[in-house]
């Protein structure tokens, strides 16, 4: 029989080691598989919770937003009012500051990130408010702007019939000085009669009518007045006199001073005759002009005036041999 040194091919049984090696792997390998289908599962199950939560977000987010759009163009409503109450001098100041209080409450909620079921409910009550009370400023405001507005045309027809009051009154003031300067001019005292008469007066009292001028003493002016429509009354004529030389005589004594013509202006008067005048008579005015000096050779002219007219004239000429 032979013999060989090579290992005989006839099997093997198995090493008990390595079998238990091979079981530890397949446990581990079925638990990372399970373990990665939990994590799949958990994700899966995380991201359906977060859509959810997004979901009841965005419903949140829009309630927010709603009660925001709402507040705002409540807001707006609001703005454009005060703008017209500006203009209604505060009769609107105690309800705009109720409604302010209202809208600072109201901002203040909207201003938290996330709002509870119970702040919603009560923002949407104080909203509605807040609503309400705009919509009846909002009338009230109508109301003031339409009486305001009725004011105004009053008060533009008030001030169009005071201006027509006034152009009437101007009208009739106009027309009555017309009318009392026509009345003045027709009682306008007419001059008659008029007359210069030199004087000497004699030591002994008497007076007597003188042919030269360095005797004369003094000049009685005297004249007749009247008219048929003239009012009696007090009433004014001044007497101008004018020397040789063509100047205005002026006596402080006799109170020469202005007066008003109406054709020439202002002019000197020598003396002022106050006259008592009865209507419908004829009253006789006799005035003696005396001054310091002695009277010049030559003409003096003298000149009555009434209401600014001049209603008569007369000249007298002294000489050295006489008079006239």
């Amino acid at each position: 029989m032979s013999t060989s040194n090579y290992p005989s091919a006839s099997p093997q049984n198995p090493s008990p080691k390595k079998d238990s090696k091979n079981i530890i792997i397949g446990i581990l390998a079925v638990l990372i598989l399970g373990t990665w289908g939990y994590f799949l599962w958990d994700k899966n199950k995380a991201d359906q919770q977060i859509n959810t939560l997004q979901s009841q977000y965005a419903v949140v987010d829009s309630t927010k937003t709603e009660l925001q759009r709402s507040y705002d163009q409540i807001v707006y409503r609001m703005d454009s009012l005060t703008g017209q109450n500006n203009d209604l001098e505060g009769k609107l100041s105690a309800r705009e500051s109720e409604i302010t209080k209202l809208k600072n409450q109201i901002a203040a909620k909207l201003k938290k990130e996330r709002l509870t079921e119970s702040e919603k409910v009560e923002l949407r009550a104080q909203i509605a408010e807040l609503n309400e009370k705009v919509n009846n400023l909002e009338a009230e405001v109508a109301r003031l702007l339409m009486e305001n507005e009725t004011l105004t045309t009053e008060k533009t027809q008030l001030t169009a019939d005071k201006e027509q009051l006034t152009t009437d009154l101007a009208s009739t003031t106009t027309a009555k000085l017309v009318l009392e300067d026509k009345v003045n001019l027709a009682s306008t005292l007419n001059a008659s009669n008029i007359k210069i008469t030199p004087i000497q007066e004699k030591n002994s009292g008497k007076e007597k009518v003188t042919s030269k001028a360095k005797k004369v003493d003094k000049l009685v002016v005297s004249f007749d007045v009247d008219n048929r429509i003239a009012q009696s009354g007090s009433t004014d004529v001044f007497v101008s006199i004018t020397d040789p030389e063509g100047k205005p005589v002026t006596v402080e004594a006799l109170g020469s001073g202005l007066f008003t013509s109406r054709e020439e202006g202002e002019k000197f008067y020598t003396f002022r005759v106050p006259i008592e005048y009865e209507a419908g008579s004829k009253k006789h005015i006799e005035y003696p002009w005396k001054q310091n000096s002695d009277f010049k050779t030559g003409r003096y002219k003298i000149e009555i005036y009434h209401n600014g007219l001049k209603i008569g004239e007369a000249v007298s000429e002294l000489k050295k041999g006489g008079l006239f």
